[in-house]
């Protein structure tokens, strides 16, 4: 690393808020050690099966898109190698095991008065750069990615002759969570034939949802399989369910 870089490389950071529209001061922070070398975001649509006893294949309509996945490998090491002499002398570096902690701590743990993990807000780089520019044009149209943690692997790789670790990969799998009102305008859309999103509050059931969107409580079913729920009784507050269009002939 060079000394002129040291005051101007931007880390990877991801902070951690109390509330979904992510407001006020962080109530956790996260800082790359390593800007990752590399990161994939998917992009996917969702598509209704052909309806009908002998009908031919042909295009499937549009249902919804998916929620972007990023996927991404940050690299924690404890040996100090990658680090100047001036650097140790005026900063501690944390040991990897205190890296790993934060990190689940912004990113995983329940926090107890809101019984959830904290929702995070993910940035690399200025106002105009950030992950839009990384992603190109059909990247994230903010420069910053408001997501939840879906999961993080931790691949240990060396260890002292205390046993601490020396050296870790967190592969970590982010889900972005667009405000609905936001989703809705970034796709033109707003006739209630088409999908819509909601979060989860307390008091929530799926067949009342159900009732308020589409003017009856019938599809609850096929809605808990569309948004892969195996318990569509106990509905997590915070959790975003999306709600495909179904014909209205199908409606109870």
């Amino acid at each position: 690393m060079a000394l002129g870089n040291l005051f101007t490389l931007t880390k990877l950071t991801i902070e951690g808020y109390k509330d979904e529209r992510r407001s006020g001061r962080p109530l956790g922070t996260f800082t790359a050690q390593y800007n990752p070398e590399t990161f994939s975001l998917s992009h996917e649509n969702v598509f209704q099966g052909q309806q009908g006893i002998g009908s031919t294949s042909g295009a499937s309509p549009w249902s919804y898109s998916r929620p972007k996945r990023l996927v991404v490998d940050l690299v924690l090491d404890g040996t100090k190698v990658g680090y100047m002499g001036v650097e140790l002398l005026f900063r501690r570096i944390p040991t990897v095991a205190e890296q790993i902690r934060a990190f689940l701590a912004t990113c995983h743990e329940v926090v107890g008065d809101i019984h959830q993990p904290l929702y995070l807000k993910l940035t690399w780089g200025k106002a105009l750069g950030g992950f839009a520019a990384l992603a190109g044009s059909g990247g994230m149209s903010e420069p910053s990615l408001d997501c939840r943690l879906e999961s993080v692997h931790i691949h240990y790789q060396a260890f002292g002759r205390d046993g601490a670790p020396l050296h870790a990969v967190l592969k970590a799998t982010f889900i972005e969570q667009r405000d609905p009102a936001k989703q809705a305008a970034a796709e033109k859309r707003s006739s209630p034939d088409l999908s819509h999103r909601r979060v989860v509050v307390n008091g929530d059931t799926l067949p009342l949802l159900c009732r308020e969107i589409y003017g009856s409580p019938a599809h609850y079913l096929r809605v808990a399989q569309v948004n892969g729920l195996d318990d569509f009784r106990n509905l997590a507050a915070g959790q975003e369910l999306i709600f495909p269009p179904f014909d209205r002939a199908r409606r109870g």
